[in-house]
């Protein structure tokens, strides 16, 4: 499979240029998120939405943060409306997800995950292995070197064995 970070050349209208070898989100906090700033750590990343019914899965995804952060594990939160599930603008989003869920794990802007807008990361997901999110809360797991290892749908809750099973084997 290829690096899921060495495909982007540029980004969707709209986000800055991204060097090569750099899969950047911009950050729900202004600015950009490179994976490649977490080369070397596995990294869950996950499409997410204040107003679904998987919403409480955030709990879970905070909880594996705070369980595996010391040993590498970095949990990023796509927030996307292409269900029709998000609230409005980033700053709600942001506000609803630390009140209701003392989030602190990194968030990237509103993003598109499927379709012709789909963010180049996500592209490259489904280029690599033929995933794209069906729905919120689908789970892309990398290891170190930016490889897809699994992926899992919605109804994978964040603390099952199935992905700590995955996350722990990489941390190993």
């Amino acid at each position: 499979m290829r690096m899921v970070w060495t495909v982007l050349a540029s980004l969707a209208a709209g986000m800055a240029t991204a060097a090569p070898g750099e899969a950047v989100f911009p950050s729900i906090d202004g600015g950009e998120i490179a994976l490649s700033d977490f080369r070397g750590q596995p990294v869950l990343v996950v499409n997410t939405a204040s107003q679904c019914a998987f919403t409480r899965q955030y709990e879970g995804l905070q909880a594996l943060q705070d369980r595996y952060a010391d040993r590498g594990l970095v949990v990023l939160a796509v927030p996307s409306d292409d269900f029709n599930q998000e609230l409005e603008t980033a700053e709600e989003i942001k506000e609803f997800c630390e009140i209701n869920y003392n989030l602190t794990l990194p968030m990237t802007d509103m993003t598109h995950v499927r379709g012709p807008q789909a963010h180049p990361f996500y592209r490259d997901v489904q280029a690599d292995t033929g995933f794209t999110p069906r729905w919120n809360f689908n789970k892309v797991l990398l290891n170190g070197e930016g490889d897809v290892v699994r992926t899992w749908g919605s109804s994978a809750r964040p603390l099952s064995a199935s992905v700590t099973g995955e996350i722990e084997a990489l941390l190993d």
